[in-house]
């Protein structure tokens, strides 16, 4: 396992974490001192596309990078993990990126604003993916 890359990916994972963490408090509580820069934090937190069947898309970030995080800490203590875990996060890392992709396309076209936060979360999210590919090329095979 190359460590360099893995401890990468547990700070783009806990990185990511705290600012879907961030995303969904401004979301459940509107508060809009928490949105920085040029009020987009305001415009896509108050478009039908912030929730999915009234769950906060923050929310599901939440949950993806807890799941990634918490996969990654646990790869060298784990003998499944250890054969399994950089596969399993290469696959949450494309759903998130897929999610990601289509989140940006909601931002530019149809939203037409742009969230510093969502911007950090979507740059954290694909590098995220970047490096679990890499890692996943770079694993041996048993």
């Amino acid at each position: 396992m190359n460590k360099w890359l893995y401890r990468i990916s547990i700070a783009l994972a806990l990185l990511g974490l705290v600012v879907a963490i961030y995303m969904t408090i401004f979301k459940l509580t509107d508060n809009d001192k928490m949105c920085i820069g040029n009020g987009g934090c305001s415009k896509v937190n108050s478009s039908i596309y912030a929730e999915v069947y009234g769950i906060p898309v923050a929310l599901f970030g939440v949950g993806g990078y807890a799941v990634i995080a918490a996969l990654l800490f646990m790869e060298d203590r784990n003998q499944f993990l250890e054969q399994n875990g950089t596969m399993i996060v290469f696959g949450l890392a494309l759903i998130g990126f897929l999610f990601t992709l289509y989140l940006i396309y909601v931002e530019l076209a149809l939203i037409h604003a742009l969230c510093p936060f969502c911007v950090t979360s979507q740059i954290t999210m694909t590098i995220l993916f970047i490096l679990s590919i890499i890692r996943l090329a770079r694993q041996p095979i048993n």
